[in-house]
């Protein structure tokens, strides 16, 4: 599968432990524009990947602050 890597967006975020994950991945799994996403917890930023060709990192921000959760792009 090629993925675009202008419709990728890279964010720090403060998703640390497998709970947080846990629901995280219902919320990112069942978005519609979402086609794809990864977390790496064992980095220190708690990388989260998505991969949209319509969302913008503002979206998710805001997404994920609704849920209880921070994150911001990634410099």
């Amino acid at each position: 599968m090629y993925t675009n890597i202008d419709h990728i967006l890279v964010l720090k975020s403060n998703i640390r432990f497998a709970s947080d994950r846990q629901k995280v991945s219902i919320l990112l799994d069942t978005h519609k524009d979402i086609q794809q996403w990864n977390l790496d917890r064992h980095d220190i930023d708690c990388i989260l990947r998505i991969v949209s060709s319509t969302l913008n990192y503002n979206d998710i921000i805001e997404m994920l602050q609704q849920h209880g959760f921070e994150a911001s792009a990634l410099d």
